[in-house]
């Protein structure tokens, strides 16, 4: 049977009384409470007020003649209006978030007979969203005429209950301060990550120039370039609005006039002055994402907005200003496409002054377990509900994502997801580990789904000539070697990965030189099928 910890406030009415034999025949609730023979209380997390320190003092003293297993821990929660629900759910929030619950090792009750009616209510909440990670308790008097006296009757409510949306919740900024700003708190691990948002964040605050974002679909380009934003908002660097636009959706005639604006009867359908993306983004800051996905005209027209603050809008006789800080980003090689003629040179010498590669989540396996916290604190704030994995789930699933076998595809989208999910399945707050494993399946399905009929990605490597004479049995397992390399940091990691039942059935192994000789046969070395 795990320890019990009841948590709640000193009633500064109900727990009151004379001293002297009498106050032994009064049900105090605080007291009561450690008096019931079937409700062992190992530790009373006493909440109150600094003008009732000596009535708490009092009240433990009682609790320790009757209760000596019963570990008193007073806590002070001073209130300036305990009527001011905003003021108590914000104080008792703060405590709950700094209080070092830990359900698998012990039990909680949470004490809702004591207290004002707003301090009442707001345990409720905070209980049934699982910041306070336990059940109800509730204690009233013994009727009259009923054994029981002094200690009275209580009843344990364990609440199974839908959302409570109907109250704006309060959600602190928890941000250690030995991490970035850009970073939004996480405490990323990853060395070669923290070294590149430094950068970035030296770059942000003290240049203008336009910054270059480069990195796979769901690698955080997004949120970083709306952290840049807030970050120089915070320092009085931009007053404008951060306008954000994704490039792919732009298509045909309907691109310059999203970008650039229109005048009334520019075109057919054109009934009223349109601004433009770039007029809003006056004296703020536009993100244009998947920028290579932009039309050569829409390059050119961009790349003298960001020279000359000006641009002509469509059907417009006059050029119209507006100064803006860009940021681009993009999954393409930007590099390529302007070799293939598909990128205009200029535009891109204009953005490669400052230009990041920000790496997938499978580079930075280090980095998933700060990031499922981060995506947990999301999710409470988005549905006002703290879901948490309990001990043994946490290690299932953290071996599952940081493990070669999780190739995490879409990045930080799938990890997003995959935390949805399973805090959505778990309706009384706790993830659990046949939650894990179902959702384990699920990943490892939508992967294979996407891989499947997807570029094997030999081409490059082994040219036409060599996957022409390949047999379709020795190309699938080629290619299924050549990504567990790519997703390895080492030639020793990928060879433990490939290897591993066979390496059990042998009494030595080396498996870099058995996986070196294996991509030898096809004239392949470590260096050309790594990262």
């Amino acid at each position: 049977m795990k320890p019990l910890t009841v948590i709640g406030f000193l009633g500064s009415t109900l727990d009151a009384s004379k001293f002297g034999p009498s106050r032994w025949s009064k049900w105090r609730p605080s007291v009561a409470l450690t008096m019931h023979e079937d409700l062992r209380v190992d530790r009373f997390v006493m909440l109150h007020g600094t003008p009732h320190a000596r009535l708490a003092e009092y009240i433990a003293e009682d609790i320790a003649s009757i209760s000596p297993e019963t570990t008193v821990d007073r806590r002070v929660l001073d209130l300036v209006d305990p009527w001011d629900f905003e003021e108590v759910y914000g104080k008792l929030l703060d405590f709950a978030r700094a209080y070092p619950f830990d359900p698998d090792a012990e039990d909680y009750l949470i004490h809702i007979t004591t207290g004002t009616h707003v301090a009442q209510i707001c345990l409720f909440l905070l209980t049934e969203a699982h910041y306070l990670p336990g059940r109800l308790l509730q204690t009233q008097p013994a009727k009259r005429g009923e054994d029981g006296g002094a200690p009275g009757r209580w009843t344990s409510i364990d609440l199974d209950l839908s959302r409570y949306d109907s109250i704006a919740t309060r959600f602190a900024a928890a941000s250690a301060e030995s991490t970035s700003f850009l970073k939004s708190g996480i405490d990323t691990k990853n060395a070669p990550f923290n070294r590149l948002i430094d950068e970035i964040e030296q770059v942000a605050v003290r240049s203008r120039a336009p910054v270059l974002l480069i990195g796979p679909t769901g690698a955080g380009k997004s949120q970083l370039a709306r952290r840049i934003y807030e970050l120089k908002k915070l320092k009085h660097q931009v007053q404008g609005p951060f306008v954000e636009v994704n490039c792919a959706t732009l298509k045909g005639d309907g691109a310059m006039s999203a970008l650039f604006g229109h005048k009334k009867g520019a075109f057919t359908g054109a009934a009223a002055d349109r601004p433009g993306l770039l007029r809003t983004a006056d004296t703020g800051m536009l993100f244009l994402d998947e920028i290579g996905e932009l039309g050569l005209d829409e390059q050119a027209m961009i790349l003298r907005a960001i020279e000359d603050k000006r641009f002509l809008p469509v059907g417009a006789d006059k050029e119209v200003s507006s100064d803006f800080q860009l940021i681009a980003g993009t999954n393409r090689d930007l590099g390529r496409a302007v070799a293939e003629g598909r990128f205009r040179d200029d535009l891109y010498a204009r953005l490669n002054l400052w230009t990041f590669a920000l790496p997938g989540l499978a580079e930075r396996r280090e980095d998933i377990e700060p990031n499922l916290d981060y995506e947990l604190d999301r999710f409470a704030e988005r549905e006002g509900t703290r879901v948490t994995f309990n001990k043994e789930a946490r290690e299932r699933y953290l071996a599952f994502a940081t493990s070669l076998d999780a190739i995490w595809a879409g990045n930080f989208r799938d990890l997003a997801a995959s935390v949805t999910r399973m805090a959505t399945f778990s309706p009384k707050g706790r993830i659990d580990s046949d939650c894990v494993a179902s959702e384990i399946a699920r990943l490892t399905r939508l992967w294979a789904s996407d891989t499947k009929g997807d570029d094997d990605g030999l081409d490059p490597l082994l040219g036409d000539v060599a996957l022409a004479a390949l047999d379709p049995f020795d190309r699938v397992q080629l290619a299924h070697v050549v990504a567990t390399c790519r997703r390895s940091r080492s030639l020793s990691e990928a060879g433990r990965a490939l290897f591993a039942a066979s390496r059990a059935r042998r009494t030595s192994s080396n498996d870099a030189d058995r996986l070196r000789k294996y991509l030898t046969r096809f004239g392949l070395e470590w260096g050309q099928v790594s990262g």
